[in-house]
């Protein structure tokens, strides 16, 4: 029982020290708090073949268990300071301080870290040092529920416990339990107060309303799509709310739209900065465009395809007029996160775009509000760099995106692809007609046709949705007459120059999954 007290005297310790630095870096930078700046850099840290399966197996939870995980080795460490402090305080006093030291370095060599961004790193050092002394000592107290040894006549050793010293030993020992106790469940309710109150203050910071001008070349209207007859077929555009995301971010930037710039810069021949307003003030296109990560495996979810509203990135390119022989732009976020999109690309006549709006409505905080890139035909970590503020002219030789430097491909563009959405996989349908549907892409190429093949059979044509352009998604979906048993369906797309989708299966490092899905369903 004595060494749970320490140990737990520890933990708490780091859980005052936790809530204290999330408290101060709720009101300071959300990313500077302790457990997520150890998270940032552990991102950074891990191998990419760890990152593609914390992807692949966990989902968009995958920062969650990220964040569990390192909450949870630092408290076992903290257990262990904690019972250092039964003997060796001073010990274990600098391992509290070597812990919260490792989150505020981790704080501070972020990309766009501040000297302010240590404080929550030093609030949770001297809330976590000065727990621990206290809690200790009161578990020292509590730990004499062990008999003292009294000294009686002639020299002898008394441990009854009717003995006036023995009684007053017993006394400490209970005074000191219920102390240890109520010391405990105080640290824990302030921590608890501390750690809510640094989350409601983080998550107050809400974007602006903007008001966004109206496109100068607009979009065609949107027709409609599958789903109002297929069941179970993705949307033709996917809402906001159901957009995917993937980022490094464990915490979403929020943005000060009044005071954001964007600047432009490098092997160009007048650098400048814009506000939001006077980037809002160019001339706007509205797009149709279909984005994929290249986390997205075969058949996945990391998909989406939406409206947006922005300026051409060659507009703000050739304000800024290009010198020498750049062939990358390197975009850079808020929060220094860097980019790397091929120049020849964006001056090859795409929708290349420096987006404001989606779906209608300004950008999101979770999608990149103010600004953020849109390259279509190229996998998101290579053209759509999201909560914008650089963009840099320059070489691959010269400079090295996030991505580029963990060995991902430079140029990556879109592979052709194709999902099945319904019937799900694993599932049982009744048989006779049902609807075998979903969508498929080949961004700036176009889909031409979309096959299956049930069992060993023969591929055959699908029906296809609305076609919106070559950078868009196209439904499809096959009238397929079920016989009760067990079976293999799957799909195959093919673009609009007769290229069909690569067959081998392949990761998505270093530049997209390939191969061909397929379900297996039961019919009854």
């Amino acid at each position: 029982m004595t060494r749970l007290r320490f140990a737990l005297s520890g933990i708490l310790a780091a859980v005052a020290g936790i809530a204290a630095g999330h408290l101060v870096a709720g009101f300071l930078a959300p990313a500077s708090s302790p457990v997520l700046a150890i998270g940032s850099t552990v991102i950074d840290l891990t191998p990419t073949p760890v990152k593609e399966w914390a992807i692949a197996t966990f989902g968009t939870n995958d920062k969650l268990i990220l964040q569990g995980s390192v909450l949870v080795v630092t408290l076992v460490l903290a257990a262990v300071a904690g019972l250092l402090a039964r003997r060796r305080m001073p010990l274990a006093v600098g391992f509290i301080v070597l812990l919260t030291g490792l989150a505020g370095a981790a704080a501070l060599l972020r990309p766009a870290a501040r000297p302010l961004d240590a404080l929550p790193a030093l609030a949770a050092m001297a809330a976590g040092v000065a727990t621990l002394v206290w809690l200790a000592g009161l578990a020292r107290t509590a730990s004499g529920d062990v008999a003292e040894e009294t000294t009686g006549p002639r020299g002898s050793v008394m441990t009854n416990a009717t003995e006036p010293g023995t009684r007053s030993a017993t006394a400490r020992s209970t005074a000191g339990r219920r102390g240890f106790l109520g010391g405990a469940l105080g640290v824990t309710a302030l921590a608890v107060l501390a750690a809510v109150g640094g989350q409601l203050r983080a998550g107050a910071q809400s974007v602006k309303k903007v008001v966004l001008p109206a496109a100068a070349d607009k979009a065609k209207a949107l027709p409609k799509g599958l789903e109002s007859t297929v069941t179970g077929i993705s949307p033709l555009r996917t809402p906001t709310d159901k957009f995917y995301r993937v980022d490094t971010n464990l915490v979403v930037p929020q943005v000060d739209v009044d005071t954001w710039t964007l600047e432009v810069d490098g092997m160009v021949e007048k650098p400048f900065t814009m506000t939001f307003a006077e980037l809002a003030a160019m001339p706007l296109i509205e797009r149709d465009i279909t984005m994929t990560c290249v986390s997205n495996e075969v058949g996945g979810g990391y998909i989406g395809a939406a409206r947006w509203l922005g300026v051409r990135l060659t507009d703000v390119l050739d304000r800024a007029g290009i010198t020498g022989s750049p062939d990358q732009v390197l975009s850079t976020a808020v929060d220094g996160f860097t980019i790397s999109t091929p120049l020849a690309v964006v001056r090859d006549g795409r929708d290349a775009m420096i987006a404001i709006g989606m779906n209608g409505a300004q950008l999101s905080a979770t999608h990149g509000f103010p600004a953020r890139l849109i390259t279509p035909g190229l996998y998101g970590f290579v053209g759509a760099t999201k909560w914008l503020a650089k963009l840099t002219l320059t070489t691959y030789a010269a400079d090295q995106a996030y991505w580029t430097k963990r060995q991902w491909a430079t140029d990556a563009p879109i592979k052709t692809s194709a999902r099945i959405d319904t019937p799900a996989p694993l599932s049982t349908i009744k048989a006779g007609t049902t609807a075998i549907g979903g969508v498929a892409w080949a961004q700036h190429r176009g889909v031409g046709t979309v096959e299956v093949k049930i069992d060993d059979g023969q591929w055959q044509k699908t029906k296809l949705g609305p076609d919106v352009g070559i950078d868009y998604w196209r439904q499809w979906y096959f009238e397929w007459d079920a016989k009760p048993g067990l079976h293999r369906i799957a799909v195959r797309a093919t673009d609009l120059k007769g290229q069909a989708q690569i067959t081998e299966r392949a990761t998505p490092f270093p530049s997209g999954s390939s191969g061909i899905q397929e379900v297996v369903v039961s019919v009854a």
